[in-house]
């Protein structure tokens, strides 16, 4: 039985039926990490012992006649960037001098673990999450298990890449500008972005830390189905997040309620990216599949105030605030960490942190200002209609370097853009708090997946998993996982 071909799900379902036990299925993937890992550079550590103890537990509950979960005995990654598993370590994205004890568990890894799962190591990812490429000066870069000359993309590049290779079936993500949506986009997978009070952001001592711009714990999955049965999981409400919602969904009963007639607003670029023709012909493809479901599919014109670059030039502002914080603060206590351990941090970062510390408040003023022009846009829309599609990504694949600091295009079309994430469609919908995710749309020449965006009001959730779940019955993406 080829495990690595099957949905976290359907794995539960065996465990659960005893077809299968969780001692097995973990020894399984621990070994296809061991045989693998090495060709992408998904996983930066693993835990067999720890994992093999948590399936020698679960062996014993349903050996009592228990029930374990939905995701039973299923092996996940986790994120190694922000605390995600009390007591395992974290490098906050490979950076050497940043490496700490990991004080609690991350809101994905508990849901994980009530689901039944089983953690068994942590996945790659970029310093501070900061670009949409999976690469660092510790680990090196992950590539996508399609094509390996190219990168995984990022954040959450280390998950995608080990759950597209079958080194796992899910894995964890967190989406402050695109982080899940696209290293899906890259891996052919589901990557779901939950809407702002969805899924609880505790954050400590600054409550609202994560909300400029606005970003969110989630997962990497190969079905519509294992990301409902999640979200299911991690929607609750905890009112140390301000933002946090009460939950009145049930997504697992609610992602495959039928969906018909509906209104769908495309868009290549939302009139201000530049984008590549092949990326283009692929998408028109891919949402043309909509119309054969019943759905109508327009052509919408966006009119932003703000060019591409000015709207990425605020967000990646926005998300260095927290980090310099941090690093100021670290220093007013003698630890001046970009003096002592300067090489550690990628240079783009550095950049972007001195800029931010000569911020005042008419530069917080022009972030809100483009905030409120993308929410302004997003609002016009869903006026007339249901959901926006566009690509996640304005560029087919992201080529690896050899200097352990991959990054994005700083070109296309001869314009000129930011390379960390300027080139992707993704961050709008982090600063308006929109649920959004990528689903896989084809394949460029280099046989390296694409993903097409879907973005739904605020609140409606529901309805990104409901039309992400028509379309997946009208391409079934999970036939074209690479054998390694």
């Amino acid at each position: 039985m080829k495990l690595e071909a099957l949905c976290a799900w359907e794995i539960g379902e065996l465990v659960n039926t005893k077809k299968i036990s969780p001692v097995d299925v973990i020894k399984y993937f621990l070994d296809r990490i061991e045989k693998h890992n090495k060709k992408i550079n998904a996983f930066v550590y693993t835990k067999p012992e720890y994992a093999l103890e948590k399936a020698r537990e679960l062996e014993e509950r349903l050996n009592r006649g228990e029930y374990c979960g939905e995701f039973a005995g299923v092996p996940f990654g986790l994120k190694d960037f922000l605390p995600d598993k009390k007591g395992w370590s974290n490098s906050h994205g490979g950076v050497k001098c940043l490496v700490a004890i990991d004080d609690c568990d991350s809101v994905f890894c508990t849901a994980m673990e009530k689901a039944g799962g089983i953690a068994i190591g942590k996945t790659n990812a970029p310093a501070y999450g900061f670009r949409g490429a999976t690469d660092n000066y510790m680990y090196g870069p992950t590539s996508t298990p399609f094509n390996t000359k190219y990168n995984s993309g990022g954040s959450s590049g280390g998950s995608a890449a080990a759950v597209a290779a079958g080194l796992v079936p899910i894995a964890e993500g967190g989406d402050a500008g695109g982080s899940i949506r696209m290293p899906a986009g890259f891996c052919n997978l589901f990557g779901f972005k939950a809407g702002v009070g969805t899924i609880p952001s505790v954050c400590r001592p600054d409550a609202w830390s994560a909300t400029h711009p606005l970003c969110f714990n989630g997962g990497l999955t190969k079905s519509v189905k294992d990301a409902a049965i999640l979200l299911n999981y991690m929607n609750y409400e905890d009112r140390r997040d301000p933002y946090s919602l009460p939950k009145t969904h049930d997504f697992i009963k609610e992602y495959s309620i039928p969906v018909q007639n509906l209104k769908i607003a495309f868009t290549e670029d939302f009139g201000i990216f530049e984008i590549e023709d092949e990326v283009r012909t692929i998408i028109r493809k891919a949402a043309e599949r909509f119309t054969e479901l019943g759905c109508t599919v327009e052509e919408y014109k966006f009119n932003f105030k703000h060019t591409a670059n000015e709207l990425s030039e605020q967000w990646c502002k926005g998300i260095t605030i927290d980090c310099a914080l941090d690093l100021n603060h670290q220093k007013a206590l003698g630890n001046d960490l970009l003096k002592n351990h300067r090489e550690d941090f990628p240079e783009e970062f550095i950049y972007w942190k001195e800029i931010v510390d000569s911020m005042g408040i008419e530069d917080m003023y022009k972030f809100n200002l483009a905030r409120t022009d993308v929410l302004d846009q997003f609002e016009n829309a869903f006026e007339k209609y249901d959901l926006i599609i566009s690509p996640v990504s304005c560029v087919a694949s992201i080529l690896n370097r050899n200097d352990r600091n991959t990054k994005g295009p700083e070109f296309i079309n001869g314009k000129k853009l930011d390379s960390l994430i300027g080139w992707s469609q993704t961050f709008l919908a982090n600063f308006t708090g929109n649920p959004a995710a990528s689903i896989p749309a084809g394949f460029s020449k280099d046989n390296v997946p694409v993903g097409m965006q879907l973005i739904a009001p605020r609140y409606k959730d529901a309805l990104i998993l409901q039309a992400a779940n028509l379309y997946e019955q009208k391409f079934d993406w999970k036939k074209f996982y690479p054998e390694l």
